[in-house]
């Protein structure tokens, strides 16, 4: 574990005196772990390590701090499949955060559907059957693990204050967001409006706690012409953020909302301008009445973006009024999603505290954000099926259920990721394209209805296939592009050049093979690192192993190409 040196002055000389089981370290005190209900201490584990790969039938383990929560497989909720990690089972459950801690593992029988949640920033997945099953819960003696804690002195509220400014720095570490703040500076609102709107939007960055890895916050002042007041990357101190929202100008002009929206959404959210990778992008848009420009199209900007759009609205426009707006449902049109949640009411400015916490609460749930850019909803996976007679009926039934399997773990929508399936013997046949079924319940039905066609192999010839005619339409779509062959035998034409093509064209392979499929095909198959690309099993029942491993695949790569 490393931790950064304050200050060597802030360590006591009566330090050295200290018990040999406390490690001293720049003003702070790292203790040994929590000790386990029975007196032992908790076991060391790593990220990754599963629920079966325990022994007892109830442990205390210690997670680590700083997991990357897209490398976790959880497999159901409350009740995990033995598969599934214990760290990300304890943080999707809610035991730890990522900053890591004691968890009790309690060993449970097997049993059928585990269901698939959104929890704490990890996506469980269904799985439908397992033989044995894990849960997890807190102890009580997990407070000293990993994060340490302010070292004790003859002035113990030195210590505490130490830590208060630290944690200030720091910032809500469970609140990680990029926010733009889009506020009203048309005459619409007016002057003594505006100031009352910036007073709003001080006291959300005081409840969003900015810091160092907490929420980012920045301004842009929507009128006549857009104006960014601040970035991201300018201020990491509420204090200092303050001060710069009470010295933003009121500028007049027409609320060109729209206008504002796109800017923001094209050029406000870049490395240059301080955008955290992976992390939610986010832009509030405060609008005093009603736009003077049309703002539907701003908004599909920002989702394209993978922007999540709030509006607050005050002063709704009245009966009267309502004649001189553009749209009347501009709302419904510019948030991120129409459900509800990304919409935000006033009635007036006047008296806004009490709208402050529900709306940062808000603005923290990141499970909620569902334009965020994942790899859950920003892929585009082309399974590839072979259908020839060596297969056999009941196996490719097999075969579907892997491919519902992996399909289930990703968020499919209009705007979201995306699935197709191509059967090839010596022939091809699209059984449905990215384009045909935007919702899941239909991408899974579609796969249930796929007929066995039965035939020979000719899997080089079903690739290029596949690059042209399914990946083709969607080229110069904003998703990343995968495709997932799955053969059980030897292929009666050259796969090394077609495989070789779809990789130039920016498609990243994996190739599973089952039974008698060649080990050198699969390897020509797959993308670069070859060795984490390809897998094998014997049976057509191993398909169900290897689903995480493919899904964990697929966000790893994600997550690599957009570093």
């Amino acid at each position: 574990m490393q931790l950064t040196v304050l200050s060597h002055q802030m360590v006591p000389a009566c330090a050295a005196a200290m018990s040999p089981v406390l490690m001293l370290l720049g003003g702070f005190l790292l203790a040994s772990p929590g000790r386990a209900s029975d007196g032992s201490a908790p076991t060391t584990i790593t990220c990754l390590t599963r629920g079966v790969d325990l022994r007892k039938e109830r442990a205390d383990v210690l997670c680590p701090a700083d997991c990357p929560l897209w490398q976790f497989y959880v497999f159901g909720n409350v009740v995990y499949a033995s598969l599934s990690s214990i760290c990300g089972a304890a943080i999707h459950r809610g035991v730890i955060t990522s900053a890591g801690g004691t968890v009790r593992v309690q060993t449970l029988p097997g049993q059928e559907n585990y269901s698939a949640v959104y929890a704490n920033g990890i996506q469980s997945q269904v799985l439908t059957r397992w033989a044995s099953s894990f849960s997890v819960a807190g102890t009580k003696s997990g407070a000293l693990e990993a994060a340490g804690r302010p070292l004790s002195t003859a002035r113990p509220s030195t210590g505490k204050r130490l830590k208060k400014l630290l944690e200030k720095k720091v910032g809500n570490k469970d609140c990680k967001a990029d926010i733009a703040f889009l506020i009203d500076g048309s005459y619409n609102i007016g002057q003594r409006r505006f100031n009352l709107q910036k007073n709003f939007v001080g006291k959300i960055a005081v409840m969003l706690r900015i810091g160092t890895e907490g929420p980012h916050v920045g301004v842009v002042q929507a009128s006549e012409h857009p104006k960014t007041e601040f970035y991201l990357k300018n201020f990491t101190a509420a204090k200092d953020v303050l001060f710069a929202i009470k010295e933003i100008g009121f500028r007049g002009g027409n609320s060109n909302t729209g206008k504002a929206l796109k800017h923001t959404a094209q050029r406000f959210f870049s490395l240059e301008n301080g955008v955290r990778r992976g992390i939610p992008k986010i832009i509030v848009v405060f609008i005093d009445g009603w736009p003077s420009d049309d703002i539907e199209e701003a908004g599909i900007v920002a989702r394209e973006f993978g922007i999540n759009v709030f509006i607050v609205s005050v002063a709704r426009p009245t009966t009267e009024e309502q004649g001189m707006v553009q749209d009347v449902g501009f709302v419904d049109k510019a948030v991120c999603q129409n459900n509800g949640f990304f919409s935000y009411h006033i009635p007036t400015w006047f008296g806004t505290t009490k709208y402050v916490k529900p709306l940062v609460q808000k603005l923290c749930s990141h499970e909620q954000m569902l334009c965020s850019k994942t790899c859950y909803n920003s892929v585009n996976i082309a399974f590839l099926i072979d259908g020839s007679s060596s297969v056999g009926d009941s196996n490719f039934r097999l075969v579907l259920e892997f491919i519902s399997n992996v399909a289930k773990a990703f968020e499919i929508s209009d705007i979201g990721s995306k699935i197709a399936a191509v059967q090839f013997t010596y022939d091809q046949r699209i059984e449905f394209s990215f384009t045909d079924y935007t919702t899941k319940e239909k991408v899974l039905s579609a796969v249930r209805g796929i007929r066995y066609m039965s035939g020979g192999t000719a899997t080089g010839d079903a690739i290029s296939f596949t690059t042209r005619n399914v990946f083709g339409p969607v080229r110069d779509g904003p998703n990343k592009s995968f495709l997932v062959v799955l053969t059980d035998g030897q292929s009666y034409d050259d796969v090394r050049g077609p495989a070789a093509a779809a990789h130039k064209a920016g498609i990243t392979v994996f190739s599973i093979g089952v039974a008698w499929a060649p080990l050198d095909d699969l390897k020509d198959m797959a993308s670069e690192p070859r060795e984490s690309h390809n897998f094998f099993t014997r049976e057509f029942t191993g398909l169900e192993q290897i689903v995480p491993d493919v899904i964990r695949g697929i966000c790893r790569d994600f997550l690599n190409s957009k570093q």
